[in-house]
Parts: structure tokens; C-alpha cells; sequence
């Protein structure tokens, strides 16, 4: 049998987890002394509470090896194979946790994978996983397409302030200064597996009229394209965002997700963005 393992930076919830069947890990949310799981210790509604009211930036950290073990043990003893769909290793250990914690079980057949992707993409790679499982698909045939479709994502995104992506290391001291001051909002592109600047608008509201009209210049007018959008602290701005593309793209289903906390501590509160998939 070919079990499928994921994380939080999938964005799919744990119920849904369950219901798919797949193997579900946290990632880890550290502030000051204290760290919490960000799949049953604190959510994204109670670490906004909490990060706007911390006097200490918050840090992340991939789940440790020790949370494979276990996963890894029942997967050898039942004889299975398993297939570990991680974050970009450009943006988060996960990858290197789950190879580390692979190399124990020499005898397994663990295949880890970096998708190069985050978000409701890796989520949606995720259960077009477990839909070709249950297709039956080889292994092989499973990750040739998950290296595929992983290859045909763009996500454009807006954030509030500058400051968490100087402090998470993103942009130097010098352009989160100027940003500031003259009010800069920058739309990013998360890409191959790493964010860049693509652009910057002087107001929010032209930022995410930006993102739209780009979004309707890439993004194909289908469901298969899984057009989504993420938010931290921006639901309205996110309805707002959605309503405009159903109707500039005539897609009438547009997911809206929650961005757990491990993405928010690098992009901070007020983060908007627009995740699909390419032809």
C-alpha cells in the first residue's frame, strides 16, 4: 500500500487530513522559550492574538525528525511504501527532517520529495496524491506526476508591512527602511520554490487590483487551474479578491484558506495572496 505523509504548510485541515488518510505533521511555532504544534496547539486565529501582542518575533521550525520515527516504524512493519510530500526546501527544513529521519529505515521504501511548492498548491498536489492512489498508480507514476504538476504553479502575493520579511531575512535593512517610508506595498512571486519582488504599488488597494489583473493574465479560466486564495488577517479583502475574479475569470468556486502560522511569522498579519496552477 502507498500511504502519503504531508505537513501544516499544505493548509489542508486536520479533519480533512483524516478524512483522506494520509499521515499529518505540525510545523513548530517558537516563541521566546515556548513552542507550540500548529496542528493542535495554537491556531491561526489564537497566534495572531498572540503575535500582535508579543513583544518577540516568533520563529518556525520544521518537525523534527523524532515525528517521523513512529510514522516511518508502522509504515516498515506493514510492509508499505510511503511518499513524503514536503514544502520547498528553499523556504523550510521539512525536506531535510524527513531525509534525515528516513536514513534510520535503510529498508523502507520512503520516497521524500520536495515539491518546491507551499499552500493550497501543495495541498491540492496532496489530494491528486491520494486520488492516484486510489486509482491504483505505481509509486513511480505517482511522483513522475507530482515532479510534473509541480512545475506549473505561481503564487503572486501582497504583504502589509515589510517589517517580517526584513526580520525573517527576505529583504535587507536598507529596502524594508525605504519601504516603509514612503509606504511601498510590494507584490511577490513565490516560484520555483523561492519568493522574489516582483513589483511594488504605492497603495494596497492598487496592489491587489494588481494581483487580479495578473492573476487574469496567467491563470487559466478553469477549475483545473485550483485558483485559491490565502489570508492572514485580511478575510475581507480576501472576499472582496475572490468576488473580483469570479467575475473578471467566470470561475464560480474559489477557495479561500486560512495561511497557518508558519507561513504568517514570515510574511506578518494583512498577507494576501493568489495561488494556481499554470497550463
Amino acid at each position: 500500500m502507498i500511504r502519503i505523509l504531508a505537513d501544516t504548510t499544505s493548509t489542508i485541515s486536520l479533519k480533512e487530513a483524516e478524512n483522506l488518510g494520509i499521515f499529518y505533521l505540525p510545523q513548530m511555532i517558537v516563541f521566546g522559550e515556548s513552542s507550540y504544534r500548529d496542528d493542535n496547539e495554537i491556531s491561526t486565529k489564537e497566534f495572531l492574538i498572540k503575535l500582535k501582542s508579543s513583544t518577540t518575533m516568533p520563529k518556525t521550525a520544521a518537525p523534527p525528525p523524532a515525528l517521523y520515527t513512529p510514522i516511518y516504524e508502522e509504515i516498515l512493519k506493514k510492509g508499505d511504501c510511503a511518499i513524503v510530500l514536503c514544502p520547498s526546501s528553499k523556504v523550510s527544513g521539512t525536506y531535510r527532517s524527513a531525509i534525515v529521519a528516513a536514513q534510520d529505515f535503510p529498508d523502507a521504501q520512503i520516497h521524500v520529495i520536495d515539491t518546491q511548492l507551499i499552500g493550497p498548491a501543495l495541498g491540492t498536489v496532496v489530494r491528486k496524491s491520494v486520488e492516484w492512489v486510489n486509482q491504483g498508480s505505481s509509486i513511480n507514476e505517482i511522483i513522475e506526476r507530482v515532479e510534473d504538476i509541480s512545475k506549473h504553479v505561481k503564487i503572486f502575493f501582497y504583504v502589509d508591512t515589510l517589517e517580517y520579511l526584513h526580520k525573517g531575512g527576505r529583504i535587507g535593512m536598507a529596502k524594508a527602511l525605504v519601504g516603509s517610508v514612503l509606504q511601498i506595498k510590494p507584490i511577490l512571486l513565490f516560484k520555483d520554490g523561492q519568493v522574489s519582488q516582483f513589483e511594488s504599488q504605492r497603495t494596497k488597494k492598487r496592489a491587489v487590483a494588481r494581483i487580479a489583473e495578473l492573476v487574469k493574465q496567467e491563470c487559466p479560466p478553469t477549475q483545473d487551474s485550483h485558483l485559491a486564495i490565502l489570508e492572514a488577517d485580511a478575510m475581507e479583502d480576501a472576499i472582496e479578491l475572490r468576488n473580483s475574479l469570479s467575475s473578471l475569470m467566470g470561475i464560480k468556486e474559489i477557495l479561500i484558506c486560512d495561511l497557518p502560522p508558519a507561513i504568517i511569522v514570515h510574511a506578518g498579519p494583512g498577507v494576501l495572496a493568489v495561488s494556481f496552477f499554470t497550463a
